[in-house]
């Protein structure tokens, strides 16, 4: 994929996609039944585009590619995820995080599952959420550990999904920018910080004002002691890095951001186990290479179930929207006829309902996005549609209950996953949604 990116030789795109396929083929017998639905549903797709299309070879051979670049990106990013679980500095800075004050907890925990979410993922709920629990544990109180643990969970959920509004190494914005015509990161950037900030902010605003009301007030608890940017400093300094050299790699080569990410995230992961401390008479070269091995020999396979999920979500999305145009044009419905205003506000909301009803947003995305109109048919920047989307997205991460941050949050929080999603954040998304709407609406009228 990364030949693909820099080459844009489609002889490459199959090459990924006939491994991806490979791979879903020797993972798809040890992952769960409800995952192999997904590999049953994108072969029927397959037969039907061949039965039925002539130019099916073609479509397929673009989702295949469509899957093996969303495969690449998560295999890219776990890389960076594997090299920062075994950094101390980080796990020192999560630490720093979930021990703040009630007063700064909320926000502390917010700013950090938005940093720890630019590199780590979902991973970053992981990692804040299970130091949030081990803080949380030794609280006698059993009411103000539960709103504790709930209100910290919260955070990091809103943090790390207002990445999705923006990331550039997330999946959001790497399929939003492929799937939509004329648009590129660094021409969506700014607004969808936007979006995330708006996010962020109406999160602390809800927190506070429905903060509960305790029958015995928590005795006063002393901050962690540290400057922030001090104790964040190797977070911090992580992300400058990854993120500059994304970006100088963009506009040095030309390369899309998602061709940067997946170049250079991995030789930065390579080059940290590297410095990392190591055994005592282990040699450099030996112990990265060692790290390296067991990361591909031992943690991809671990992932399969994600691998095969993933794969399959974009395949299907992108194969099935092709099917599903013609069908569409034939029943009548022609999406150009609506109000483009209309369009783009019902995006925020159909993705995360959809997400409600267990579609991935991956697959939501890649089948309904390519049968809407293109801005520059609807007359509307391309910038205002991706945050209406990657904002949608967004939304369904912290609501769904089949999405890893939310199952995540659901398992921390020793709640169920419809608690932990609609139960915890139903206020919040009618809120968001809401904010949201306004805001993709006054850049399709300003920009």
């Amino acid at each position: 994929m990364i030949a693909l990116e820099y080459t844009q030789a489609h002889i490459f795109g199959g090459l990924a996609g006939a491994f991806s396929v490979l791979s879903v083929m020797v993972f798809a017998p040890r992952i769960q039944t409800s995952r192999l639905a997904f590999v049953a549903i994108g072969a029927g797709l397959t037969v039907w585009a061949a039965v039925t299309r002539p130019d099916w070879t073609e479509a397929t051979l673009t989702a295949l590619e469509r899957g093996a670049m969303i495969v690449a990106l998560f295999t890219a990013l776990s890389a960076i995820r594997n090299a920062a679980m075994g950094s101390a500095g980080i796990l020192a800075c999560g630490r720093f995080l979930a021990r703040q004050p009630p007063g700064l907890r909320y926000t502390a925990l917010t700013i950090g599952g938005h940093l720890f979410g630019l590199i780590l993922l979902y991973g970053s709920i992981s990692l804040l959420g299970s130091l949030a629990a081990e803080s949380t544990a030794k609280e006698a109180d059993a009411e103000l550990r539960r709103h504790r643990i709930r209100r910290m969970m919260v955070a990091i959920q809103r943090g790390f999904a207002s990445t999705l509004c923006w990331s550039p190494l997330g999946f959001s914005m790497a399929i939003t920018i492929t799937i939509v015509p004329g648009a590129s990161w660094s021409s969506v950037a700014i607004p969808c910080v936007i979006s995330a900030v708006l996010m962020m902010a109406t999160g602390w605003a809800l927190d506070a004002i429905f903060k509960p009301r305790l029958a015995t007030p928590p005795p006063p608890r002393l901050p962690e002691t540290g400057r922030w940017l001090v104790q964040l400093r190797p977070l911090l300094v992580l992300l400058a890095v990854i993120i500059s050299g994304v970006l100088a790699l963009h506009l040095l080569t030309g390369v899309e951001v998602i061709g940067a990410v997946m170049s250079l995230v991995p030789a930065a992961a390579i080059l940290w186990i590297a410095i990392q401390p190591r055994p005592r008479g282990t040699g450099r070269m030996s112990w990265t290479a060692d790290r390296v091995m067991l990361f591909v020999t031992r943690d991809v396979p671990h992932y399969r179930g994600e691998i095969v999920l993933l794969f399959m979500a974009g395949f299907i999305g992108s194969l099935g929207s092709f099917l599903l145009l013609p069908l569409v044009q034939a029943q009548g419905l022609d999406f150009g006829a609506l109000p483009p205003l209309l369009i783009i506000v019902s995006i925020i909301w159909i993705v995360p309902l959809t997400g409600q009803l267990g579609m991935n947003p991956i697959l939501a995305v890649s089948l309904l996005v390519p049968l809407l109109p293109s801005p520059e048919t609807m007359g509307i920047p391309p910038a205002a549609l991706v945050a209406a989307i990657t904002g949608g997205w967004a939304l369904a991460g912290t609501t769904s209950p089949f999405t890893a941050s939310v199952l995540i949050a659901a398992t921390l929080g020793r709640v169920t996953p419809r608690e932990a999603g609609i139960g915890w954040n139903g206020v919040y998304i009618l809120v968001m949604g809401a904010i949201l709407s306004l805001w993709v609406v006054a850049l399709a009228m300003l920009l």
